[in-house]
């Protein structure tokens, strides 16, 4: 638990990297404690990654994300017309990676659907699958992870996204083609936190 703790303070740093979140907003949005939340905190700004609650060096944020969870688990299945699968069930879940990168960015062919479900609907989403698919690798991932996964999800197009932080990690954990879609997407999503760091690191070095 203590590394979903983590994970989940991350999460809601980089959704809201300014600043004007309180420890005490923090702990209750991450369900843990306040002092929890400043010791965690106090070794981000040792790391100088962050400086309060301010984000100011988003890529290590990330880079240190992936080191504590590399990735989540997950089971394969081959399913036809996968968004129509997701287009009319009333199961919960929160798409990532591929499509999720499409609806957003539209960067990357989307190969394959990723989604992160809960836990207690995981049996009903085998069932859902195997009723019209096939159980191995395929295009059709469930993903499981800590329920704090699905904090700050969003509708696109009709569909249910994870919140930009966690694609971003998701798309890193993928690696390949995919790193270059996810540091587009830090481009875009933390612009100006970027470009401090690498002018502050500019006048360091001249």
């Amino acid at each position: 638990m203590k590394g979903k703790k983590r994970e989940r303070i991350l999460r809601i740093l980089l959704i809201r990297p300014n600043g004007t979140l309180s420890q005490y907003r923090i702990a209750k949005e991450a369900d843990c404690s306040q002092p929890w939340v400043h010791s965690f905190l106090r070794k981000l700004e040792l790391k100088k990654l962050v400086k309060g609650t301010k984000v100011i060096n988003v890529e290590g944020l990330f880079s240190y994300w992936i080191e504590i969870n590399p990735r989540p688990s997950f089971r394969e299945y081959h399913v036809q017309n996968p968004l129509e699968v997701l287009s009319t069930t009333n199961l919960n879940y929160a798409l990532t990676t591929y499509y999720a990168e499409t609806f957003t960015q539209n960067y990357l062919f989307p190969s394959r659907v990723d989604i992160y479900v809960q836990e207690h609907e995981l049996q009903a989403w085998h069932e859902l699958l195997t009723a019209t698919g096939l159980v191995g690798k395929g295009n059709f991932r469930l993903l499981i992870d800590d329920s704090h996964v699905f904090y700050s999800i969003k509708k696109i197009r009709g569909y249910t996204i994870v919140s930009m932080p966690q694609l971003i990690v998701d798309l890193l954990r993928e690696k390949g083609v995919a790193v270059e879609a996810a540091h587009m997407l830090m481009e875009r999503e933390y612009h100006d936190v970027i470009m401090r760091v690498r002018i502050r690191d500019w006048h360091f070095n001249y």
